[in-house]
């Protein structure tokens, strides 16, 4: 019986073993695939060409011209830039007529192969585009051009670079007209702070005019001049009302001037003196 246990026993090992080794396997193998894959995309992607629309004709979205350029070659992705930028509203809206259809200024095609791509750029730049006779592009050219060296890759980067720029601005803007609007508000309500207070002040300062006081001093003109004055008073700086005095002009006595002798002032010789010197002469 032990032996047959240990039989048992080392059977389950080696079947165990066994399933670990096809786990093993096959996720290798996944893995090898996958590998395979993204290097077949990564060959497909750099075998593809890019064309580039200067202009895309009224009217034309990207079904028709799909439509016009898939009997050259296969086609993968198209994309085409709005002309306008129209607001996106949810909900169900009603089919625009063909007047209201959007139009778009400049487009990007991707082929499936470079080869064609080129081809497709050098047979039809700058010839007319024809289909239907009744069709609104019939007579317009094709502004069509490739672009080497260009990935489809490049073309979402840039785009992707757009689009943050863009919502970039806007949030700016937005920024910007908030600050405004602040100060706006806070320029009003500090407004209406200091017409209360004025409001305020009108009040208190009525409620305390008296008869005695509009006798006293007619026209009131000056509220502040009043108002100091009723504080004055409340204070007891100056107990009694304010009265208008005289300007006092002081007197001082003055002395008499004294007559001065105009003959005494000067000093003069002797008769005889003067008699001498005349006589001599």
């Amino acid at each position: 019986m032990a032996e047959e246990d240990k039989q048992v026993a080392y059977d389950d090992d080696k079947d165990d073993g066994f399933e670990d080794e096809t786990n093993i396997s096959d996720s290798q193998n996944k893995e090898k695939k996958k590998k395979m894959k993204l290097l077949k995309e990564a060959a497909d992607a750099d075998n593809r060409g890019v064309c580039y629309l200067s202009r895309v004709p009224p009217h034309m979205d990207h079904v028709k011209l799909r439509q016009l350029l898939s009997q050259y070659g296969e086609i993968l992705r198209i994309y085409l830039t709005p002309s306008g930028h129209q607001p996106q509203v949810k909900g169900k809206l009603p089919r625009p007529s063909k007047a209201q259809e959007q139009e778009f200024s400049e487009g990007w095609v991707e082929f499936a192969r470079k080869g064609i791509a080129k081809r497709v750029a050098n047979m039809l730049n700058g010839e007319q585009i024809g289909g239907r006779k009744r069709s609104s592009f019939y007579y317009d050219l094709w502004n069509i051009k490739y672009l080497s060296k260009f990935k489809w890759d490049d073309l979402t980067e840039e785009i992707a670079y757009k689009i943050a720029i863009r919502e970039q601005k806007l949030a700016l803007e937005l920024s910007a007209a908030k600050r405004e609007r602040d100060f706006y508000l806070s320029k009003v309500d500090q407004s209406r702070a200091l017409s209360a207070i004025k409001e305020r002040m009108k009040k208190s300062f009525l409620a305390h005019i008296t008869p005695v006081h509009v006798l006293l001093l007619g026209d009131i003109t000056s509220v502040a001049e009043f108002h100091k004055q009723k504080v004055q008073e409340e204070s007891g700086m100056n107990s009694e009302m304010p009265v208008t005095h005289k300007k006092a002009i002081r007197q001082f006595r003055q002395k008499k001037p004294v007559a001065v002798d105009s003959s005494h002032g000067k000093p003069r010789l002797s008769k005889d003196v003067l008699a001498a010197i005349f006589a001599g002469s």
